[in-house]
């Protein structure tokens, strides 16, 4: 991404969640919050109803997203933020890329839905296209191709799913990248902060781990292919930040970073040969 791109802040269009999202973080150290429960009662008491249509009106899709398990996937977003707040791998991006992180996060499950407990492997597609239409009405830069495009390539990048063997769950289909992210450059641009957003979300499922794998991970070549050292560096903090969105209060919290890092240890390896 070049450094010399200029683009809208989170913190600027939404500071109450911001400040709220730093409040969580200073409770958390202070070790007022301390369980998934002491969490989830936080979330649910700064969401009102008026913020909630405060949020949506940013970032459509929000309620939906928050209506889903209780409100499951809303306090996992919370958590994923916090999560970065306090990340080391955070803290060492450029200015500009922990900028792009945060609207990566607040995007990346905008369109999951969580039904009676079972996984959305398709979301990260989908959140990806939510993330597409949304960004320009924030004020990042469009290409002029933009308006032509956008319609066509959101129901192509919807429909880009598919079903494993002896399973009945849909996920993701690699098959249709190579269209995806050229749709996504046309739109967007080479490099630009809203693509650099905008592919992290649409591979935030697609690394393969030991420990959480996701359901259709991308095979050696395609890694190769598709990406580059900044948007592994993005996925790294992503992935991190999405164990901590379900493992800060668990005792797994340790063995899954120490996991996620050994995978992208693999994935550097690939793309620098």
């Amino acid at each position: 991404m070049n450094a010399s791109h200029e683009f809208p802040s989170f913190e600027v269009l939404l500071p109450d969640l911001n400040k709220f999202i730093l409040e969580l973080v200073e409770d958390h150290q202070a070790g007022k919050i301390n369980s998934w429960e002491k969490l989830e009662e936080k979330v649910n008491i700064f969401f009102t109803p008026e913020q909630m249509e405060h949020v949506e009106s940013v970032i459509p899709h929000w309620c939906k997203m928050a209506s889903y398990a209780d409100g499951l996937t809303l306090v996992h977003v919370m958590c994923v933020f916090m999560g970065l707040y306090m990340m080391p791998e955070f803290f060492s991006l450029a200015k500009e890329q922990q900028g792009v992180m945060k609207w990566v996060i607040l995007f990346h499950d905008v369109e999951k839905e969580v039904q009676n407990v079972k996984r959305d492997h398709a979301h990260a597609f989908r959140s990806a296209v939510g993330a597409a239409r949304t960004l320009p009405t924030l004020g990042f830069p469009v290409r002029p191709e933009y308006d032509s495009l956008i319609d066509d390539w959101d129901e192509f990048t919807r429909s880009a799913i598919t079903k494993l063997e002896n399973s009945p769950d849909h996920v993701q289909d690699n098959g249709n990248l190579p269209t995806i992210l050229d749709g996504i450059e046309r739109m967007f641009g080479h490099k630009t902060p809203a693509t650099l957003i905008i592919k992290t979300i649409l591979f935030h499922l697609s690394v393969d781990m030991q420990l959480w794998p996701p359901a259709a991970p991308l095979t050696d070549e395609e890694v190769i292919k598709y990406f580059d050292s900044e948007l592994v560096l993005m996925l790294r903090v992503m992935n991190l930040g999405d164990n901590e969105g379900w493992s800060m209060f668990d005792v797994s919290r340790e063995s899954l970073r120490y996991d996620t890092l050994e995978a992208f240890k693999k994935v550097e390896g690939l793309i620098s040969d």
